[in-house]
């Protein structure tokens, strides 16, 4: 727990303050956080954390407690990560004053008679709403971001019973393309590793497990303690927009990835060091009807034709055993399964009789954004109180997507029967954060989050993943690693969503003498053409219910200038894969066109491909998917069943793929 368990094996453990006076008792101190002059049992961090959050529990009002089960996205001044700016603030405090605000429902494009997604500004969440739960989506610097948490701490600190804040925050180390408020904050400050898709392909959980321990040092440093990650969902059916979030199609392997950083991020247990995970999506989420979303009414469903719905639960599984301290339920509704009818957020026999009485979790059940306001499949005939007292007796601890707790006290109110619910998830968010240290001391060091994030050591180590998630397909003729004065043309093309896309890319040329081989400007001047192919998809929430295709020609990338630039000379074809890519209009499977080389990479850098290429790092990757042949096989396939299992017609690379030199 990181603390002293009992009064007889006591160890003073460093106390941070701003507005607490300190108590000293028997040469011992601890924090008057409640400010009543006596030492109370919930301020006596010498007893076990169940003592204490019993003793808190029987302090706090039914408000207090109610406003305690919300998380709400939050921000730092001026930063409008989720909406248009309403106001500024004047003081430059980083708290912003403004009233209860509401976004516009992108999920459902439908009115409803209640407030979207909301938020507070901070001093008001804390002080009128009671919240100490935040989950923070800017992008800012080290520092800033370190003295914004302290900011926080402090305010929570010199308010009520002096409860700590707890912050999260979505994804902040990875290289993707799909970046956007809910799935993932994109190129940070922080260290930057593969995308998750690419620490699967390294096959590496001993790098698995560093990764997690460096970027839980980066993340406690600037006062970021929980994440809301990672996807223990599988990439079973390839339209899925949020593949790329995942660790691939196998459950066995990704209930090992999951394992890996989860004792990375929060050690064998909790402690005051750790960075506390949000497994997600239970019981999976990765088998909706066509690919769709359950972020939109047309995505609501999640199928399992293959008979494959106990397969989702391996990675579940395993982040039980690992200790994972949170776990976040889908807003699918099953469909053809023995479970109601009725999204997993308000299923009582998915979340209590399938996750805490079968599977034994003991930890926090926290919903994802907007189960009771935005996406209540299944559920839209209830009342907003009715939702609430039907997700509560579910199970659920914690709400996010709204930082009004009205709704949420008037189902207490007007249902008295679930105080003991209430009760039972106060007492179980407390434990994590009486686990995590923070009733002791919840600041950190300003100055030292600039040292330690992206550091030269943390770097070197990400440098290696990068290289290590790089997977060689084909290497006909042994084209590769290019030989010494091959003259290469180097051409990424990457173009944004939206009109038909055209022209050619960006032509990369590296300094003189970077590399053994020769840049050039032009495919004419070239020995052999190196083409970096980026598709883009439709962003997941553009999404409109319209069929998903995985087609080259409908992700931003024009087939024409791409056949004609690789008929002038050898190509090596690289793909970056943020969902499986159909490439027949590129690639024939067959005669392989003028493709003797062909790379997969899922968020990596130039340089790391480039030492890949050149010999410099010999490829060992593994595809963590199957990738489909045809836009055919990809409408044909289950959306339960791994790749794998689709049958010898399905796959143009394999799952688990890949060349070393």
């Amino acid at each position: 727990m990181g603390q002293g368990s009992s009064k007889a094996n006591a160890r003073q453990p460093v106390l941070g303050t701003r507005s607490a006076r300190i108590l000293e008792l028997s040469g011992l101190k601890f924090k008057d956080l409640n400010k009543n002059g006596k030492l109370d049992a919930y301020e006596d961090w010498r007893l076990a954390a169940p003592a204490r959050a019993a003793d808190l529990v029987a302090r706090m009002s039914v408000a207090e407690k109610v406003g305690f089960m919300l998380i709400s996205s939050t921000r730092l001044q001026n930063d409008w990560s989720f909406e248009a700016p309403k106001s500024k603030d004047p003081i430059g405090s980083g708290f912003n004053e403004e009233d209860l605000v509401a976004t516009t429902n992108i999920f459902t494009h439908a009115p409803l008679p209640v407030p979207m997604m909301t938020a507070a500004g901070t001093t008001k969440a804390v002080t009128q709403f009671h919240l100490r739960h935040f989950i923070l989506r800017a992008n800012a610097s080290p520092r800033i971001t370190a003295e914004w948490a302290n900011r926080l701490q402090a305010l929570c600190e010199s308010n009520g019973l002096g409860i700590p804040a707890i912050v999260a925050s979505n994804p902040r180390n990875h290289i993707t393309p799909t970046a956007a408020p809910g799935t993932s904050v994109g190129t940070t400050a922080f260290s930057q590793w593969p995308g998750e898709l690419g620490l699967s392909a390294m096959r590496d959980l001993t790098l698995t497990r560093e990764f997690a321990d460096i970027a839980r040092q980066e993340w406690a440093a600037t006062g970021l303690r929980k994440g809301y990650m990672y996807m223990a969902d599988l990439a079973t059916e390839p339209r899925w927009q949020r593949i790329d979030g995942t660790f691939g199609e196998d459950a066995a392997w990704t209930g090992k990835m999951i394992t890996a950083l989860l004792l990375g991020f929060q050690g064998p247990q909790l402690n005051a060091s750790s960075v506390a995970l949000t497994i997600k999506h239970f019981p999976g989420g990765g088998a909706g009807l066509g690919g769709q979303d359950p972020h939109f009414v047309w995505g609501k469903k999640e199928v399992f034709p293959g008979g494959r719905f106990d397969n989702n639960l391996i990675p579940f599984r395993a982040a039980i055993k690992a200790g994972a301290s949170a776990i976040m339920p889908y807003y699918s509704i099953p469909a053809d399964t023995k479970y109601e009818p009725i999204a997993y957020g308000y299923n009582k026999g998915v979340i209590h009789d399938l996750l805490r009485t079968q599977l034994g979790f003991t930890g926090i059940i926290n919903s994802d954004t907007g189960p009771i306001e935005m996406m209540p499949w299944g559920a839209e005939s209830l009342s907003i109180t009715q939702r609430y007292h039907q997700a509560l007796n579910a199970g659920v601890n914690l709400f996010s997507g709204t930082a009004d707790p009205t709704e949420l006290l008037k189902t207490v109110q007007n249902n008295p029967a679930d105080l003991p619910l209430i009760n039972e998830s106060v007492r179980l968010l407390l434990l994590e954060k009486f686990a995590l240290g923070l009733f002791e001391n919840p600041y950190v060091d300003e100055a030292a989050a600039e040292k330690i994030v992206n550091n030269l050591r943390f770097q070197a180590r990400a440098a290696v993943a990068l290289r290590k998630s790089v997977v060689l397909l084909r290497n006909d003729a042994k084209i590769l690693p290019l030989k010494a004065r091959t003259k290469v043309y180097f051409e990424t093309y990457q173009k944004k969503f939206g009109p038909p896309a055209s022209g050619p890319g960006e032509v990369y040329r590296p300094s003189p003498n970077a590399y053994p081989v020769e840049f050039v400007a032009t495919p004419e001047e070239a020995d052999v053409i190196l083409l970096w192919l980026k598709p883009t998809a439709k962003p997941l929430f553009a999404s409109d219910g319209a069929p998903i295709l995985l087609s080259l020609s409908k992700n931003t990338v024009e087939v024409a200038y791409v056949n004609a630039l690789t008929a002038k000379k050898p190509t090596v074809l690289v793909l970056n894969y943020s969902s499986p890519w159909v490439i027949d209009e590129v690639y024939n499977a067959g005669t392989k066109g003028h493709f003797p080389g062909v790379l997969a990479t899922f968020g990596t850098t130039p340089d790391a491909l480039l030492d890949v290429l050149t010999g410099r790092f010999n490829p060992s990757g593994k595809m963590p998917f199957t990738t489909p042949i045809s836009e055919a096989a990809v409408q044909s396939q289950q959306e339960d069943v791994p790749g794998y299992d689709e049958g010898p017609a399905y796959p143009l690379f394999k799952y688990n793929e890949g060349l070393s030199y």
